[in-house]
Parts: structure tokens; C-alpha cells; sequence
């Protein structure tokens, strides 16, 4: 592989963990790991500037914004900060900081990294007035209703302790490791995916529609970082104590020091002390103290150059390996499972940990009885990292991959170019089966919330349903368990018979089409608008969708030419769910944008993205989803694509924005 094509995988994966970790929470990589990939991205392009990409990850702020919440610009850049592991690179740090502060003396604060969802809360006359996340660094969701519950972020400042009119400051939301817990026992008793780890947690929490949600899950605050036109402190440190004064949490792991050695020692005592605090830290921050010589170091395209920040070791065991065994997933998706000797990692007791699946497997040339070393870090999920290979037994077998389904004994299938191996029996598997059961009554799909992963497997096992078609014919005597649950027996079938009102685009992302998501399922929708029409597509009508690929047509075909799936479908006909797109979708409103190719990008503010694809194609337009020489014109709203705004320019294409698009081109919406 050539550097060329290494930067523009390193790109395209770091993009990828991006939007896992800042939109989707839910990181697939450690942050170290991250971070030795972007180091290495930024070698790469050191190298060769000829490559060089202003939408590349290294030129960006990694985002967590949302559409739920308005967004607000952030009067001051929140930037991130470099990231080490290493104490060479931190005493390279201080000396670059003193070279570029031309040998003048200087102090370190050294702080405390909390691991979780970084704020920015704004203060006039004493009073909490906006909270915002950090979004992209330039722009935040407006979260303040949400922060408002959160008991430790003091909402109005007693008088006269001195604070400026209007200031800000910032710091990081998390949830405690207590609230943490109760939580995911809480979500593992009613069968929902517990989180990941407390940020995960937090940031789910804060992105809340419903406030009292976030107040019931007692997150917490610690505030690090004070700024204002009338902030006149010249100390970091300083300012933290004036705050704390002011009456905002505070770490009490905040120290200034003077010199390298102060700065190490403070890394190693926090290295064992930090694992009795009551939050997930997972380093350590080190700010030049001085406002005054700060501003004089400035920054770098992305960072601070006046602070750094020292990332912990992800704390890490060896143990030894008892089995692999193998669970199968809603999808066929087999999964290898390690089973270990119990051991303490972390604060936790850890005995399994995914193997992923069977390259994870080769490329640890993995035998039985191995020692294994595992990490586990700020994540709840244990994670293996290496082989001890010197303790592996001489007569040890290597470890294969099954070849049969476990549960239902058929041949395993891998797809060329796929690291899944699934089993195909997507309509005999009982895991898929009720998988596909619990897809089907998620409240994306049909909303059917009265019904639990627990529940659904429990009539499984009963057999009084075997497939998604079943549901509808539930009766209030099958599951009232003589009588002692009639009151809540009637709850599920009366909301059974609710989800009949589902709209079409839902229900075709119920059905669990393999690789048909929710997007997916409205497009195909949309450009068929009823079920018989979509069963009797070819793969080339399919494809003809745009966001639809070869892969996901021929699944769609496949699907419905199964005779299982067949009945099913007739079956859900027949019980009257909603099999075509509503009226009022699907009536013609206008013939405003006839042959007219229409790309949508950024956030809007009076309707959703969804609603303005619907109103194209109901004016007689057509979406769209990349620009080209074709395209009529692009409807941008806030934040609208770096990449698409160049090219959009480049080729002279017009970009028109929310209010003359409802104004000048949708004539029934003035």
C-alpha cells in the first residue's frame, strides 16, 4: 500500500470514528487508538502537502450537533486539545513552551480530564442564561432546559461575590459512576442495550427530548475554564479558585506548579488516586497559567498551543481462556464470544469479552488455553489487546471459526469483502426470529411499546407467536396469565392494534430487510409507494433510488421472494397495516420544481429534512443526493457540507436557503 492510499483510508476511517463518537456515541476504538491513527494521518500529510484537504479530520473539530436542538454560535472557538500518552512528549511541550515564550519564566496548572460531554454555560447578572454544547467548535445545540436539572450547575450566583455582568465558562457534564450503574441495571431489566461507558451515558442523557429524564439520571459538573470581556483575572489557576468561590464545582485535582518534575509528579499521584473519584477520568490537562503569555503562544489550526493534554494507559490484565462460544444476532450476524477466567479490571469483574469475529480471531493466531490480555480503560466493555505467547501450551490447538450456526445447525455464510459471517436462515433462526420481532416493535419501526425484548421471547417460548405476523393475532385471553394481567394484557393488544396506523415508509423498515435502515426504507417508499409495487421491483428499478446500491437491491429482492416472507406480507395486508404511501404524501401539490434536481444539506429551522424531500417531490422535483453538472440548484440550510458548498461554487450551481426556497419555489407556502 502507497502512502497516497493510506491517507485517504486513514481519512476515511477517522471520519467514520468521528461521527461514532460525536453523533452516534458509540466509539468501535479506543481513544488511543484514535488518536495513533490521526498522529499518523498527520505525518502522512506532512509529508505530502501535495494531498493536502481542508475537510480532512486533522483540519477539524469532531462534531456532536444534532437536529433536535437549535443551534447557537459559540462567541468564543472551543477548540480541542493535542493529545499524548507519553511523558517525552509532554516535556516537549514544556520546552517548546518555553522557547516560545523566549526563556521568560512561566507556571503550569495541571488538572484533572474528566471524561465526558463538554459545555459552555453563559452568565449575565448573576444568572444562567444559555448552555451549549460543543458541537463542532463553532457551533453548539442549545441544551440550557436540560442543564437546568442538573443540581451541581448553580442557576442564579448569590450577590456580590464579585463576578462580572456577563462571562462564561466551561466544563464537562458527566454521570457519576453510582448513577451510571443504577442506570444500566435499570436498562438491562427491561432489555435495552445498557451504555457503554458514563460519557456515552451522559451525552445520551443531555440530547434528551425530555428534561425530566435528565433529571432523574443525576448527572453532574465539574467547570475548568473561565473567559469574558470582563474577566480581568490574569491566573488560570486563579480564576478556577474565583469560581469556585462564585460558587460553581470546582476539581479539587487542580495544582500550580513550576517545573518539570512537579508536572510528573502530579501524572503519577493521579494515575492511583483518580480510580476513587466518583467520575471517569482518563487523564490529566496541563494549561500555561498566565492569560497574559497564553495569548501570546496562540493556537494552531486546531489546538491550544499553551495546553496539552496527558491521556492515561488504558489499565490492562492478563488472564487465561476457558471457551469461545458463539452468539447470533437479529441480522444472522455470528458473533465470537471469549470466556476467561474471572478477573478484577478496572473496578469491575471481567470473565467475557467479543473476539469480533473469525479475522480478529486469525490475526491473534488465537489457540485454546491462550493468556490473553485484556483492557477495559474509562470503557464498560472489556476489550482483548493482545497474546501472551509465551505461556501457550506446545499440544494447544489453534482456534476455528464455527462453520454451523449454533442455534439452528446451518452453514455459515461470508460475504467477499465482508468481516460478518452470518447465518443465512434469516426466517428459521430463532435469534433472528425474535430478533426480527424486536426490530419490528422497536418505536422506530412499529412503536409497539408495551411489548420488551423479555416479553417477545417469552411468547416465542410459549409459541404463541413465531414471526412479526403473529403479533396481530394476540388476543387478551392468550397472555393475561388467567386473568391476574388482563389490565395490562389489554394494554399490548390494544397497542398492536394502534401500530395498524403506522405510516407505509415504517413499516417497510420494520419488515428488517437485511441492510435497509430507516432512510432507506423512506426513499424506497417514496419511489414506490406501495407494497406490491416494491415486491415486484427488479435490482436495476431498485438501484434507480438514489442511496440505493447493488447490494442492498438485491437483499430487497431477495426478501421478497422468500416464501416465508411472502406469507408474512400477505398476512400484515390482511390485518391492515398501512401498505401505501398516505394520501396526503402522496397527492401532487404543484408543478413548481418539474425537472428539477434538488441536492439538501445542512440543519433547518421550520422543517426537517424528511418534510422538505417530501415537499420537492410533491412540487414535481427530484432529490437528489450529490452535485453535479445536473444539479438544478441546492436548498441549504445551516451548516450546510464544506465539501458540497466548494463544489457547489465550482460548478456555478445556486444554492438557495430555507426562507427563498418556502418563499419563491414552494408558491403555497408564502
Amino acid at each position: 500500500m502507497t502512502e497516497t492510499e493510506r491517507i485517504y483510508i486513514l481519512r476515511e476511517q477517522l471520519h467514520e470514528h468521528n461521527h461514532r463518537y460525536y453523533v452516534l456515541n458509540q466509539p468501535i476504538v479506543s481513544d488511543q487508538e484514535f488518536d495513533l491513527m490521526m498522529h499518523e494521518l498527520q505525518d502522512l500529510e506532512a509529508r505530502h502537502p501535495e494531498l493536502y484537504d481542508a475537510n480532512s479530520p486533522t483540519m477539524r473539530v469532531g462534531s456532536d450537533i444534532t437536529k433536535e436542538f437549535r443551534q447557537v454560535a459559540h462567541r468564543y472557538p472551543m477548540l480541542s486539545l493535542a493529545n499524548t500518552y507519553s511523558e517525552v512528549d509532554v516535556e516537549e511541550w514544556y520546552n517548546q513552551v518555553g522557547r516560545g515564550l523566549e526563556g521568560e519564566e512561566f507556571e503550569v496548572c495541571c488538572e484533572m480530564k474528566y471524561d465526558g460531554l463538554s459545555i459552555s454555560l453563559t452568565y449575565e447578572h448573576g444568572r444562567l442564561v444559555r448552555a451549549v454544547t460543543r458541537g463542532d467548535g463553532v457551533r453548539g445545540d442549545d441544551v440550557t432546559a436540560n442543564v437546568r436539572t442538573i443540581r451541581s450547575i448553580p442557576l442564579v450566583l448569590q450577590p456580590d461575590l464579585g463576578y462580572p455582568d456577563v462571562f462564561e465558562i466551561r466544563g464537562e457534564i458527566l454521570m457519576p459512576w453510582q448513577s451510571f450503574n443504577r442506570l444500566n441495571e435499570e436498562r438491562e431489566e427491561i432489555g435495552e442495550q445498557p451504555f457503554a461507558n458514563p460519557r456515552n451515558a451522559a451525552s445520551g442523557t443531555l440530547k434528551s427530548q425530555d428534561s425530566r429524564v435528565v433529571a432523574e439520571r443525576g448527572l453532574d459538573a465539574y467547570l475548568y475554564y473561565l473567559l469574558g470581556e470582563e474577566v480581568n483575572i490574569e491566573g488560570h489557576y486563579e480564576a478556577l479558585q474565583a469560581a469556585k468561590a462564585w460558587g460553581f464545582k470546582v476539581s479539587e485535582g487542580v495544582r500550580k506548579v513550576r517545573s518539570l518534575a512537579e508536572i510528573y509528579e502530579f501524572i503519577n499521584y493521579w494515575d492511583t488516586a483518580r480510580k476513587a473519584l466518583p467520575v471517569a477520568t482518563d487523564g490529566i490537562v496541563l494549561k500555561v497559567n498566565s492569560l497574559r503569555q497564553q495569548r501570546h503562544l496562540g493556537f494552531t489550526a486546531k489546538s491550544p498551543r499553551w495546553a496539552i493534554a496527558y491521556k492515561y494507559r488504558a489499565e490492562r490484565v492478563c488472564t487465561k481462556l476457558l471457551e469461545v462460544t458463539y452468539q447470533v444476532g437479529r441480522t444472522g450476524a455470528v458473533t465470537p464470544v471469549a470466556n476467561m477466567e474471572t478477573v478484577q479490571l478496572a473496578g469491575t469483574r471481567v470473565h467475557r469479552a467479543t473476539l469480533n469475529n473469525a479475522d480478529f480471531i486469525s490475526a491473534f493466531n488465537l489457540h485454546e488455553g491462550d493468556w490473553l490480555y485484556v483492557e477495559k480503560g474509562g470503557e464498560i466493555i472489556p476489550k482483548i489487546v493482545g497474546v501472551d505467547e509465551s505461556r501457550r501450551s506446545p499440544d494447544a490447538r489453534k482456534v476455528q471459526f464455527i462453520t454451523h450456526c449454533p442455534e439452528c445447525g446451518t452453514e455459515l455464510r461470508r460475504m467477499d469483502g465482508e468481516a460478518v459471517t452470518y447465518c443465512p436462515n434469516d426466517t428459521g433462526c430463532p435469534p433472528q426470529i425474535k430478533g426480527r420481532i424486536e426490530h419490528f416493535i422497536a418505536r422506530k419501526a412499529m412503536n409497539i411499546d408495551s411489548l420488551g425484548p423479555e416479553t417477545v421471547d417469552a411468547y416465542y417460548e410459549d409459541g404463541i407467536i413465531h414471526d412479526i405476523a403473529d403479533l396481530y393475532a394476540i388476543t387478551v385471553e392468550q397472555i393475561n396469565g388467567e386473568g391476574a394481567r388482563e389490565k395490562s394484557a389489554r394494554k399490548i393488544v390494544d397497542a398492536i392494534e394502534q401500530s395498524k396506523n403506522v405510516p407505509f415508509e415504517r413499516v417497510v423498515f420494520a419488515l428488517g430487510i437485511r441492510m435497509v435502515g430507516e432512510t432507506t426504507a423512506k426513499l424506497l417508499a417514496r419511489r414506490f409507494r406501495n407494497i406490491d409495487n416494491l415486491r415486484q421491483a427488479t435490482v436495476e428499478q431498485l438501484m434507480e433510488v438514489d442511496g440505493v446500491g447493488e447490494v442492498i437491491a438485491v437483499n430487497v429482492v431477495s426478501y421478497f421472494r422468500d416464501e416465508k416472507n411472502i406469507r408474512i406480507v400477505d398476512r400484515l395486508i390482511d390485518y391492515g397495516l398501512q401498505m401505501s404511501i398516505a394520501k396526503e404524501q402522496e397527492a401532487r401539490k404543484g408543478n413548481e420544481l418539474e425537472g428539477m434536481n434538488v441536492v439538501i444539506s445542512g440543519v433547518f429551522a421550520h422543517h426537517s429534512r424528511d418534510e422538505y424531500k417530501l415537499m420537492i417531490e410533491q412540487h414535481g422535483g427530484k432529490n437528489v443526493s450529490s452535485i453535479s453538472g445536473k444539479t438544478t440548484y441546492v436548498l441549504a440550510g445551516d451548516n450546510m457540507g464544506p465539501s458540497k458548498l466548494q463544489k457547489a461554487q465550482k460548478l456555478g450551481v445556486k444554492i438557495v436557503s430555507e426562507e427563498e426556497f418556502l418563499a419563491s419555489y414552494i408558491k403555497e407556502t408564502k
